[in-house]
């Protein structure tokens, strides 16, 4: 008779004295919700690392982005502050007491800050779907509400200090800064985009001539060749500025003046070529200045 097998019964394996070996978890912590239900009592469960809240920036960097240094990043200081030390320059060449230097100085810095944050609040769109650098408007580190403010007490500063040189010393330079505004709105892609830059630079030595303190002096015409010479100035303004973002420019399809140079010569090039050319307009006006003078009368 032959015997049924069966299946030889395994042993356990032998357990070590006391209770078992577990994972000890601290006393705060809790079972995850993505914890499986039926995971044994003992079993090792490996939790995520808990998510390091945000830190927050000190020091130096801290202070880079408060409001005001951010406005001034949106302002385009690098163009204000150029295009205004150049008019102090000339002022100066034309025998102007100081007080009327540091007038103009203020008052093409208020104008120039606000073609900046105007221009940065028109492209903050732009300027975000390229990632540009240096947008604080576009990045999201200055509510664009506040740049409004910001350009509406600008507008109520600078029109008194316009005035102050005289009427229509003031009603030339308010008129340039609103040629500027609607450069930022028309003309700037195609080919024409100079000509906001040049008739703008082209009031600046009418400003001066007609200009003084309290409108006192003034009255006379500028001289004609100057007059020429900040227009060719403005055009040679416009390339610079232009350079930075000549990338995203033809990515956009526009067909404005520096790109075409820009496709031309190189961004290389065409950078060399407008230092040259902003320096040579430079020194001419400063020989005109000193030779002719401000004014034509």
């Amino acid at each position: 008779m032959v015997r049924p097998h069966l299946p030889r019964r395994r042993k356990a394996a032998p357990q070590p004295a006391g209770p078992p070996l577990r994972t000890p978890a601290p006393a705060s912590a809790t079972t995850p919700a993505s914890t499986p239900a039926s995971t044994p009592v003992g079993t090792d469960v490996v939790e995520p690392p808990p998510v390091a809240p945000r830190e927050r920036r000190t020091g130096p960097a801290r202070v880079l982005d408060t409001t005001p240094v951010l406005l001034v990043q949106a302002a385009h200081p690098r163009q204000a502050v150029l295009t205004a030390v150049l008019m102090t320059v000339v002022a100066a060449l034309a025998d102007r007491p100081t007080r009327e230097l540091g007038l103009v100085l203020l008052t093409v810095l208020v104008g120039q800050a606000m073609l900046g944050w105007h221009n940065d609040l028109v492209d903050r769109r732009r300027d975000a779907a390229h990632a540009t650098s240096g947008k604080p408007i576009a990045d999201g580190r200055l509510d664009p509400g506040t740049v409004w403010f910001a350009l509406a007490c600008a507008v109520l500063l600078l029109v008194p200090l316009a005035v102050s040189h005289g009427t229509t010393a003031g009603l030339l330079y308010l008129g340039s800064v609103l040629i500027g505004l609607l450069g930022n709105l028309t003309l700037r892609t195609g080919v024409l985009s100079f000509v906001p830059w040049a008739a703008a630079y082209a009031t600046y030595p009418a400003f001066l001539s007609y200009g003084g303190w309290g409108g006192v002096g003034t009255g006379e015409a500028p001289e004609p060749a100057m007059v020429l010479l900040a227009a060719l100035l403005g055009v040679g303004v416009h390339l610079l500025t232009a350079l930075w973002g000549l990338v995203a420019d033809h990515e956009d399809g526009w067909t404005y003046l520096p790109l075409r140079l820009g496709l031309r010569l190189g961004a290389a090039r065409l950078l060399a070529v407008a230092a040259v050319y902003l320096g040579l307009v430079a020194v001419a006006m400063a020989f005109v200045g000193t030779t002719s003078g401000l004014s034509a009368g």
